[in-house]
C-alpha cells in the first residue's frame, strides 16, 4: 500500500473568521459552515483543505496547545498577474487582514506578498514577473 497526499488541516480559534478569510481568497466553502466543528473544502487537483476548532482537536488530544512563535504552516495562492498580487494584498489589508510582507519583486522571478490568516498562518500571494 502506498500513502498519497490528500489534505491539509488547520486548527482554528474562530471557525467563522477563518472561513471568511479563505472565502475572500476564492475557496468555495458553504455559507453555513461557520458554526461547524470540522469543515472541508475541495481544492484544485483533488486535495482538501480542512479546518478543525481547538475544541475538536482537544476532544481527542486534551493536552493540545497551539504552536508559539512564528506560524507553523504556510499556504500559497497564485494570482493572475503581478498587479493582481498588489490588488489582492491591498483588498485583504483594507478588509482588516494583517499584512506581513507588502508586495515585492522576489529574486526568483515572482511578485510576492504575505498576509496572515486569523490564526497567524502565513498566506503567500504570488505571480510570475514578466521577462526582463
Amino acid at each position: 500500500m502506498t500513502a498519497r497526499f490528500d489534505a491539509i488541516g488547520l486548527v482554528v480559534a474562530d471557525m467563522a473568521a477563518s472561513l471568511a478569510f479563505y472565502r475572500r481568497l476564492g475557496l468555495d466553502i458553504p455559507a453555513d459552515a461557520g458554526t461547524q466543528p470540522h469543515v472541508e473544502a475541495a481544492l484544485p487537483g483533488g486535495a482538501r483543505l480542512m479546518w478543525d476548532t481547538v475544541a475538536t482537536v482537544r476532544s481527542f488530544e486534551p493536552e493540545w496547545t497551539p504552536p508559539s512563535g512564528s506560524h507553523q504552516v504556510g499556504l500559497a495562492f497564485a494570482c493572475d498577474s503581478p498587479a493582481d498580487v498588489d490588488k489582492t494584498y491591498q483588498d485583504l489589508v483594507e478588509a482588516g487582514v494583517r499584512g506581513k510582507l507588502e508586495p515585492w519583486d522576489a529574486p526568483w522571478g515572482q511578485r510576492y506578498a504575505t498576509v496572515l490568516d486569523p490564526d497567524g498562518n502565513g498566506i503567500d500571494l504570488f505571480a510570475p514577473l514578466p521577462p526582463s
